[in-house]
């Protein structure tokens, strides 16, 4: 008997991504933070310890768990050489031409004889609702496919996730206050930037920009 072919989707536990928020085929819900990175190396002793100790409070003070999450992959610099091309081409000298040139071909050189890395940090913040039966999934009335037999449930699934995402927005904010504190800017991010963030993470030949804080 022939059995049905699995598909990527099959081994990806995102059911959709809404808002911003990550909603997993379970009913859990995730947010994502991007944070920036800190150069620890540089600080002076008291520095360090300073803020070795706000981390420790940071964390002593959830009562929810996180996940830290660091993505290191190649940097790409193609978008650069596009950029220095066009600035080639604008140049109106020959000694400038030459020199645009020369500092090109010294780019592409020294990135590939050295491995060079950027690096990307996130904190995954999660929030699962709570289930009223073991065979109900939480979210199932917000997720596609799920049964809508009218405008008012379709209102009753919004106003759920509403509660739910007031919830998450919640850890999500004792996070960022946290980060803040110990010197590092986060930023939560949107749709379009976790569904590229996961995009990335299972293309990861693929190069695309990186995500910016604003």
């Amino acid at each position: 008997m022939a059995t049905k072919a699995s598909t990527t989707q099959d081994f990806i536990p995102i059911q959709e991504i809404r808002d911003g928020v990550v909603i997993l085929r379970n009913g859990g819900m995730r947010s994502v933070v991007l944070a920036t990175s800190l150069n620890f190396a540089l600080k002076s002793a008291d520095e360090q310890g300073a803020i070795l100790a706000e981390f420790q409070n940071f964390l002593n003070s959830l009562d929810f768990s996180i996940q830290i999450f660091a993505q290191s992959k190649k940097l790409d610099i193609r978008p650069y050489i596009a950029l220095l091309e066009d600035r080639y081409k604008e140049q109106t000298t020959d000694l400038m031409k030459i020199q645009v040139r020369e500092y090109i071909e010294f780019v592409k050189s020294f990135v590939e004889s050295t491995n060079i890395m950027s690096k990307s940090f996130f904190v995954v913040v999660p929030y699962d609702p709570p289930i009223m039966s073991a065979s109900k999934n939480p979210m199932s009335g917000m997720l596609p496919g799920g049964k809508k037999s009218d405008v008012q449930k379709t209102a009753s699934s919004d106003a759920r996730f509403a509660e739910y995402r007031s919830q998450l927005e919640q850890r999500v904010a004792v996070v960022e206050q946290g980060l803040v504190r110990c010197g590092i800017r986060a930023a939560e991010l949107g749709t379009e930037e976790v569904v590229e963030l996961f995009y990335k993470i299972f293309n990861p030949g693929e190069t695309e920009k990186p995500i910016q804080i604003t």
